[in-house]
């Protein structure tokens, strides 16, 4: 059975140490990076939702969030989390992942899933790691299979948008037996972005 504690990791020049409320500021201006707040496809908290979001995140039961730093300036690039956490059965779930505009397509989403992808399966020994995403969000789909994670199917009618429109939500798995040829290929596709 895995026990899931609060815990920080580093590489590539990314840090991940758990939210608190003194990542505010930072998380604030994130979201105004681009103003990812107004998309419909993700849910992003607007610059005078932060405070909430975060007591929220801190609140949830079976989520371990994190902020994502750029360990070089220590500036806030966004968030992660382990989420729907079954101790059980030896399964988490990476999601609530959102990062300011600029740092999209930048190779941060690609180590912070390294990092929490090698802490479930290495240290924390999960037989799975879960994703999920809105079925109107094809660029987090996108994302999610160049992970190299299966997709195990749609859940319709799932969950509601900002806007009050109901989502369909797509599901993803990597199981412990495939972890180490995506690991490799995840060390290969950042060895590739970092020579670009």
């Amino acid at each position: 059975m895995i026990h899931v504690e609060p815990v920080s990791l580093a590489f590539n020049g990314v840090r991940l140490e758990p939210l608190s409320p003194r990542h505010a500021d930072g998380l604030r201006a994130a979201a105004e990076d681009g103003q990812i707040w107004t998309l419909r496809v993700t849910w992003v908290p607007g610059p005078q939702q932060v405070d909430e979001y975060i007591a929220t995140a801190l609140a949830m039961p079976n989520r371990l969030a994190f902020a994502v730093i750029d360990a070089a300036s220590g500036a806030v690039m966004g968030t992660t989390s382990y989420h729907d956490i079954a101790a059980d059965i030896d399964r988490v779930e990476i999601g609530h992942t959102w990062y300011a505009k600029s740092r999209q397509r930048s190779g941060v989403n690609t180590s912070c899933k390294l990092m929490l992808l090698a802490h479930a399966f290495n240290t924390l020994g999960c037989a799975v790691v879960g994703l999920r995403t809105d079925n109107l969000n094809h660029a987090s789909q996108a994302a999610i299979e160049r992970l190299g994670a299966h997709k195990d199917g749609v859940i319709r009618h799932h969950g509601a948008r900002r806007d009050g429109s109901v989502r369909d939500t797509v599901i993803y798995s990597i199981l412990r037996g495939e972890w180490a040829g995506i690991e490799s290929a995840l060390h290969d596709r950042l060895q590739l972005h970092a020579g670009a």
